[in-house]
């Protein structure tokens, strides 16, 4: 066993305690604190999150009737049309109205779309009034005129446009016709229109191939408080036609308007599937409607797209939009003679209230100007 001595005589240093560290700076104060209790910094508590803000709800519009626009709307149609009835009336003043006079007058109403058959009708009759009165005076051959045009345009035509309900079934109205034409800004309008006559009216976005058409809509039904039934880009478009009927009735509305694909008359499996989806409506009410929106401005090359979507479906009646746009206000004439389908609507201009029941008298007395 190993025996350790220490040596007498010597102590053993005294043991040094450890020093705690200062934590005081000058003055007695905390290290790395300032006194000045404005400076002094404190932790935050934690920021509540912060709900997302619903956007404001769209203003619902109130639009005004549709009775008497066109009356209101009349003097676009007069700068548009007045070259017609300008020239017309120039030529049957003429003091001497030989065949190359006629001929005139001829080809001044083919230009403007009246159409050969029509046109041949109508100088076949004046030419024998002209000859019975022999002397004509401006009002005479004005009163002519407007007489011959009344008579082309149709003004016994039956223009009612079926939006009432039956019983409690809605009335349904589907609108056709080709990309380009305004089909579903007129759809908007049209609700506008009849939301203004105090109808309740839904929307159907059956144009499931544009995603536009569907948003476009929506924002015609939010301004004026008619609700959308819409599906996805891609879905069937009579799947939605036939939602849309069946809320219809549901809800109890007035009106169901259908605004379908621009669907191009060449190509023959997209117009049967516009018939598909006419008669997928059916098994829940009856289409009281089928509106076909024409382009005025196209002239007769409108015509061939009548025809097609004419054999497809049974077009009740024509909404011609542009025709303020236009000098060829014949155009009135020469598709009505070639459907037997009277034009029951006509767009005047870009706002959303220019869509108005079409009047013959107005739309003849615009063409003569005052």
């Amino acid at each position: 066993m190993l025996l350790l001595f220490r040596p007498r005589g010597r102590e053993a240093p005294p043991v040094t305690p450890p020093r705690a560290p200062d934590l005081t700076g000058e003055g007695g104060a905390p290290a790395g604190v300032v006194e000045d209790e404005a400076a002094t910094t404190t932790i935050p508590p934690p920021a509540k999150p912060v709900e997302p803000v619903a956007p404001p709800a769209p203003v619902i519009e109130i639009p005004p009737p549709s009775a008497g626009r066109m009356v209101r709307l009349r003097a676009r149609l007069a700068r548009s049309q007045s070259s017609l009835g300008r020239g017309l009336l120039d030529l049957l003043s003429r003091d001497r109205l030989d065949d190359a006079a006629w001929d005139e007058i001829e080809d001044t109403l083919i230009t403007a779309d009246v159409g050969v058959t029509p046109t041949q009708a109508m100088t076949g009759e004046l030419r024998t009034k002209v000859k019975v009165l022999g002397s004509r005076s401006h009002d005479e051959v004005r009163k002519l005129l407007r007489e011959q045009l009344l008579i082309l345009v149709g003004a016994d035509l039956d223009r009612t446009l079926h939006t009432a309900p039956h019983g409690e079934r809605p009335a349904v109205v589907l609108v056709v016709g080709v990309n380009g034409t305004g089909k579903t800004t007129t759809t908007g309008k049209l609700a506008r229109a009849l939301i203004g006559d105090g109808q309740r009216v839904l929307l159907g976005a059956a144009d499931t191939f544009r995603a536009a058409a569907a948003d476009q809509l929506q924002t015609w039904g939010d301004r004026v408080g008619a609700e959308v039934v819409r599906k996805d880009e891609g879905a069937d478009p009579a799947s939605v036609a036939f939602d849309a009927v069946s809320k219809g009735i549901a809800d109890k509305v007035d009106t169901v308007i259908v605004d379908t694909a621009g669907r191009l008359h060449t190509k023959t499996g997209l117009m049967d599937e516009l018939g598909k989806v006419k008669r997928v409506i059916e098994k829940k009410a009856t289409v009281d409607e089928v509106l076909l929106v024409l382009d005025a401005t196209t002239g007769q090359n409108g015509m061939r797209q009548a025809q097609v979507f004419a054999e497809a479906v049974n077009v009740t009646g024509i909404v011609l939009t542009k025709l303020d746009g236009t000098a060829k206000g014949g155009i009135v004439i020469s598709v009505q003679r070639e459907l037997g389908v009277p034009v029951k609507l006509v767009g005047l201009g870009e706002g959303p209230d220019d869509l108005a029941p079409f009047d013959p008298e107005v739309f003849v007395d615009a063409i003569l100007g005052d």
